[in-house]
């Protein structure tokens, strides 16, 4: 504990509810006592010399002295990893069971006394002393592990999470996995990182956390976190996923060239793990494959309704359905769209999951049908579901999950009493996500949001939180989980718990409105979370450092595989300047999910709170949102097809350019746009590195041609966008009614082109997919669509 914790923790005890959060953290603390094995001896082990090989699908299995060793490489080139019998299912990442093994990869003996498995796309060594190499066709190495180490308890005591552990998971055993990559290599992912997207030297925690309070780039962990890393160096780009739930620390070294002796130094990355399977998959290729690749294996990504493309204005402290309306009319009356309004605990009765307070919004239902049927679309509202249920006598809800199956639907302790933690309604009892049964009864719960007029939900508190005044504000590691049947404790569950209620919400929504995409984003989850829908940042600093931090945030998760995010505009907790939330909403802006947000004792968020200059400034940001909504869908559709994100680093199309991989302050959005916020106080222009090509300033129409740094004029009405030489880029009309094309002049003898995906309504057809060529035809510029047809609707721009 810290000094801030330990003051903030000595101060709670002067309080109701921090009395009962102490109460709270001394049950879990003796639950955890009682219900968790002791460690005591340890025994170390690694794998030893290899005896064995045996041929298999996609690969075959390596015998060692001590271990075994699956290796797989199936369709499409990713490769499975698995020691001591683990394989790639069950999972919760993994959709259905896995892909198939390549019935080319052949299993054939190496050099030194090792094997390998040789396919088209990657080849994969393995010595004999269990150090693995996945390797390029042409023989460079992407990635080199070094033989595991377990530490397993020599006479284990209790029943622990071993009890119903499945084969290739010693639940009793410590591992540690070394991992090399080339030295010029630059580590990008773990999931939801402030201090990214590039991932400096350190240890960064794996276990999904609540910061307790706001955080900036120096906090870690936070809500996601994913043994996820996305590595980029010359040699190529690859992705490697440790498909393991439990707790542990990932040290990240970057390599340095010419080291010491004139040596290259590699990369290094050590994980060190509490627990579970040692299995690993890795993905090779350009960075769009590889995420192609990972979305084939963890699931496609939600596509949002239209509307939810958005700009949303959310606050903790709306207070009444009276507020809402006076400041969504604020928003029409000035003429600025809004998507969507969203509600947060205050309009719950007290402050209990699926209620509504009936003197505060005593005609739910009719708020959202007036505000439906607003004009440009209408506004939607979005409500907040916390997992936790307030459990005490005449609780209805508390009651009904006490009926769901055998044990009920709450997660219990070791000796079968229900777990209780503290949060907002009070004392709560928490629904077991990882059980089938459970995640079908909350589902249904839905129909009660549906019925109030909710068009979507975002899940908050889900890590899980209970309010402790020390060590982690969650459930005692000892609490037991269905694990949906193989049994396990909280260590393994933790990470997955959101996973599992954003499961049980989409489907419960698609059930309940089979017609509709489900809009849902989650405050906390893991990997293959992109199935169910989004996230956002949580609780970020209302600073400067916090607004560099949303970028971070937003570019580390889409490397994750999760293309949906956004940060609360204006941070969480504070009150922001006027300069600093306007660059937090030019920023937002060009991200997929664009929703201000804060707390109920911060500053307002609604643009005319800032003065006039502020609010025509922000009426022009929210217009070109919703001018360039058209390709936000196209790039949605496109997100759910190939596992590309919305929001890219600037090294996606060239990340042999090592240029690029060190810039964290600009973007893609797309192919299409180059989008560079102002992330300093006082900044009137900015430097840009721009890729390779030509690109446009969209507002000068002047042209830069890149690779190198340009300089770019930033005043305080907008921040630099270019677009990219013949891109194609569908936009909404100047009436607002349907789509345009609008065209940038591709460079003198050469083409250029662009996907345009329409929107094929609020279902979950796939849309129309259309393939444009741009080109110059004598002294103008000609747009042709693949397969013919009539193009109308077009403007060129860079002339």
């Amino acid at each position: 504990m810290n000094g801030r914790d330990l003051v903030r923790a000595v101060m709670d005890i002067g309080t109701a509810g921090g009395r009962r959060a102490w109460r709270s953290a001394l049950r879990h603390r003796r639950a955890d006592a009682l219900g968790l094995p002791r460690r005591g001896a340890e025994r170390a082990r690694v794998p030893g010399l290899l005896t064995g090989a045996e041929p298999g699908p996609g690969g075959g299995v390596l015998r060692f002295a001590r271990s075994e060793l699956v290796v797989r490489v199936t369709v499409g080139g990713a490769v499975f990893l698995g020691w001591d019998g683990a394989r790639p299912t069950p999972s919760y990442a993994v959709v259905g069971s896995g892909p198939e093994p390549d019935p080319r990869a052949v299993l054939e003996p190496d050099t030194g006394g090792g094997w390998r498995v040789v396919s088209e796309r990657v080849t994969v060594a393995v010595s004999r002393h269990g150090q693995v190499e996945v390797r390029t066709p042409g023989g460079a190495v992407l990635r080199r592990e070094r033989p595991p180490r377990w530490w397993e308890p020599v006479a284990p005591s209790g029943d622990g999470v071993g009890a119903g552990a499945k084969d290739g998971d010693r639940a009793g055993a410590r591992w540690l996995l070394r991992s090399e990559v080339p030295a010029d290599a630059r580590f990008f992912g773990l999931g939801g990182r402030a201090c990214g997207p590039r991932l400096r030297d350190g240890v960064y925690r794996l276990w999904n956390t609540d910061p307790r309070g706001v955080f900036g780039p120096g906090d870690d962990p936070l809500y996601i976190t994913m043994p996820v890393q996305f590595v980029v160096a010359d040699a190529g780009t690859h992705l490697a996923f440790y498909d393991d739930t439990w707790d542990g620390r990932v040290s990240l070294r970057e390599g340095e060239e010419g080291a010491g002796s004139g040596a290259d130094r590699p990369g290094v990355s050590e994980l060190r793990m509490d627990g579970g399977p040692l299995r690993c998959w890795v993905l090779v290729g350009t960075p769009a494959r590889v995420l192609q690749g990972w979305s084939g294996l963890t699931g496609a990504a939600a596509v949002p309704p239209e509307w939810a493309l958005g700009h949303q204005h959310a606050r903790w402290g709306f207070g009444s359905a009276a507020e809402v309306r006076r400041v969504v009319e604020g928003y029409v009356s000035r003429g600025i769209a809004l998507a969507a309004v969203h509600l947060d605990i205050d309009h719950y009765d007290g402050h209990r999951v699926f209620t509504v307070d009936p003197e505060r919004f005593p005609d739910l239902p009719g708020l959202a049908r007036e505000l439906a049927e607003l004009p440009g679309g209408g506004t939607r509202l979005v409500s907040i579901v916390d997992p936790a249920v307030k459990a005490a006598p005449g609780e209805a809800l508390h009651a009904a999950g006490g009926a769901v199956g055998g044990a009920g639907a709450f997660v219990r302790d070791a000796r079968g009493r229900e777990v209780r933690g503290e949060v907002w309604p009070g004392g709560c009892a928490y629904p077991d996500f990882t059980d089938p049964a459970v995640r079908r009864w909350w589902g249904d719960l839905y129909e009660e949001r549906l019925a109030n007029g909710f068009a979507g939900v975002w899940h908050d508190m889900n890590e899980p939180v209970s309010f402790t005044p020390f060590g982690d504000m969650t459930l005692p590691r000892s609490a037991r989980h269905a694990m949906d049947g193989a049994g396990g404790d909280h260590r393994a569950a933790h990470n997955v718990y959101a996973l599992g209620m954003a499961r049980a919400g989409y489907e419960g929504l698609v059930r309940l409105r089979p017609t509709e995409r489900p809009f849902l984003f989650s405050r906390s989850g893991w990997a293959g979370m992109q199935r169910y829908g989004g996230t956002w940042s949580g609780d970020v600093e209302t600073s400067w450092p916090g607004l560099r931090a949303s970028l971070a945030l937003v570019l580390g998760l889409g490397l994750c595989g999760v293309p949906y995010s956004g940060p609360d505009v204006g941070g969480f907790g504070g009150s922001p300047s006027p300069e600093l939330y306007l660059r937090w909403l030019q920023l937002g802006a060009y991200l997929p999910l664009f929703r201000t947000h804060a707390a109920i004792w911060a500053g307002r968020r609604e643009p005319w709170e800032f003065g006039a200059d502020v609010e025509e400034h922000a009426k022009a940001v929210l217009a070109e949102r919703e001018r360039l909504r058209p390709y936000f869908v196209t790039l949605a559709h496109l997100a759910g097809r190939t596992g590309a994100p919305y929001v890219r680093p600037l090294w996606w199309g060239a990340p042999e350019e090592r240029g690029l991989r060190d810039c964290e302050d600009a973007f893609l959005l797309g192919d299409a746009l180059l989008v560079a916020p102002v992330l300093e106080c006082g900044a009137d222009r900015r430097a840009v590195r721009v890729p390779r090509g030509r690109w446009y300033d969209t507002v000068t129409g002047v042209a830069y041609e890149g690779p190198g740094r340009v300089l770019l004029e930033a005043p305080l009405g907008r921040i630099p966008v270019l677009a990219r030489a013949g891109a194609v880029i569908p936009v909404r009309s100047a009436s607002g009614e349907g789509v345009e094309l609008e065209v940038w002049a591709p460079e003198r003898g050469r083409t250029g082109g662009g996907v345009v995906v329409r929107d094929a309504g609020a279902g979950f057809g796939a849309g129309v997919v259309e393939r444009y060529t741009s080109r110059w035809a004598g002294d103008g510029v000609v747009l042709e669509r693949d397969g013919g047809g009539c193009v109308t609707g077009v403007t060129v721009r860079g002339l």
